[in-house]
């Protein structure tokens, strides 16, 4: 079984059963597993998604780039069919050849919350988590810590 077909098992298993400790074995997956993964070996999500960008982002990257608001809109950023704020292509315009942020102190909160395993409500989010998932190989991690909690037959 591929593992994108697998992953959607366990997303399958989650949904049907609506765990009531979900949250709490995505906190305790998430830190186990970014305690050894080190996110400048891939950076693949900055390689091929966009973060949302709100109002107090761009203006927090505008001032430290020494631009105006609009400025910064037309050189980075576009609007999507949601009305959200993204970037008009990938990888991230702020990527470096090393995979490290060359505005990490000033990030989006979308990037500073990516990939979005440690927060309140996971079954709410659990669409974006199996988009994540073959986009962030962390994710991939906690999903297969996850599949032995609630994928164990019965």
């Amino acid at each position: 079984m591929s593992k994108e077909r697998s992953f959607k098992k366990i997303f399958q298993k989650i949904i049907a059963k609506k765990p009531k400790d979900l949250d709490q074995q995505f906190y305790k997956a998430h830190d186990e597993v970014f305690k050894k993964v080190d996110c400048l070996t891939c950076g693949n999500c900055c390689k091929t998604t966009s973060p949302m960008w709100n109002e107090t982002d761009i203006q927090r990257v505008a001032k430290l780039f020494k631009l105006k608001f609009s400025q910064f809109l037309d050189k980075y950023l576009i609007q999507d069919s949601d009305g959200d704020w993204v970037y008009p292509s990938s990888p991230c315009p702020f990527l470096s050849d090393d995979n490290s942020c060359q505005i990490y102190e000033h990030r989006p909160k979308a990037c500073r919350e990516y990939p979005h395993t440690n927060r309140k409500n996971m079954l709410g989010i659990i669409g974006l988590t199996a988009t994540n998932v073959l986009i962030c190989p962390a994710v991939a991690q906690i999903m297969e810590k996850l599949e032995s909690t609630y994928c164990k037959e019965s």
